[in-house]
């Protein structure tokens, strides 16, 4: 458990700081244009993880079609999250779209109760509220009562990013039961994934307009790959070890690393109230992941 919460600590700081990467670094980008780069940098640089890591074979004994649908399912419900996620990022500031995106564990929980017979504790069940306050104060400015919630019903920055949240959660869900229930090796469904998000969106990369610099941008698009693939590795590593319930909420204290880069090295608006947002996103989730 504490090796797995470890994995867990270590891919939200990586992930932190991959968000604030994408704002600071990769705007004039169309999302299915970065995608479509990252994901096959991300690819490309994990092609050799998975042929050389795997302990064991690459598929479990008695894989059936069954474990191909899910798969498949996942990986393409990862590629409709990542789209949701950058479209928000590119009409809000990452300080107000992270705590919103990240309460991802509100919508795991409920998932994995139902699908996966996971209980929930009263301090659990605290937790998921908590966590939900964070996308009120997110949308909070002083002498307001109501208007967070319309603003939050209304920006479409916020309905995009709580709607790659929803998306994350079956994401994180179906992880967890591949990881565990399934038992597939990370190295069997991460080329998989990444190859699949990057199918996903390359028809939509084709009909955007691709910025005059990208070709002098490829270094960074690699190296933003590269983050990707070892953080989603520690993810599946932690998803080996602890329920979705757990690993999901840890992982997504990423908001805060988010948060704190926004709001000290692009100086974003509001980032006194945004952080406050992401304190009560992380208070949540420790609740969910102490329940």
């Amino acid at each position: 458990m504490n090796l797995g919460i470890g994995y867990a600590v270590a891919s939200a700081l990586l992930l932190g700081g991959y968000l604030y990467v994408i704002k600071r670094y990769f705007s004039p980008y169309p999302s299915p244009v970065y995608l479509v780069l990252v994901e096959g940098a991300a690819f490309l640089w994990y092609l050799p993880v998975a042929a050389f890591t795997v302990d064991g074979d690459y598929l479990p004994a008695g894989a059936d079609l069954w474990l191909f649908t899910v798969i498949f399912g996942v990986s393409a419900m990862t590629g409709l999250a990542l789209l949701s996620f950058l479209a928000a990022l590119r009409r809000g500031a990452v300080s107000y779209v992270a705590p919103i995106s990240k309460i991802v564990p509100v919508f795991v929980l409920p998932l994995e109760i139902l699908l996966l017979g996971q209980h929930l504790t009263p301090l659990q069940l605290g937790g998921v509220l908590v966590a939900t306050a964070a996308v009120y104060v997110a949308n909070y400015q002083p002498g307001e009562l109501l208007e967070p919630f319309r603003r939050a019903a209304t920006t479409t920055a916020a309905q995009l990013a709580l709607a790659s949240a929803a998306a994350f959660g079956v994401v994180d869900v179906g992880k967890r039961y591949l990881m565990q229930e399934l038992a597939l090796p990370p190295q069997t469904f991460l080329p998989v994934m990444f190859f699949i998000v990057t199918l996903f969106v390359a028809p939509l990369a084709a009909r955007a307009s691709w910025p005059a610099e990208t070709r002098r941008d490829l270094p960074k698009f690699a190296a933003a790959g590269l983050l990707v693939a070892v953080a989603n590795h520690l993810v599946l590593l932690a998803f080996q070890l602890l329920p979705a319930s757990i690993g999901s909420p840890i992982v997504n204290t990423q908001a805060v690393v988010a948060v704190l880069l926004g709001g000290v090295l692009l100086q974003e608006d509001a980032f006194r109230i945004r952080l406050v947002a992401a304190g009560l996103a992380v208070a949540g989730i420790t609740m969910i992941t102490l329940g």
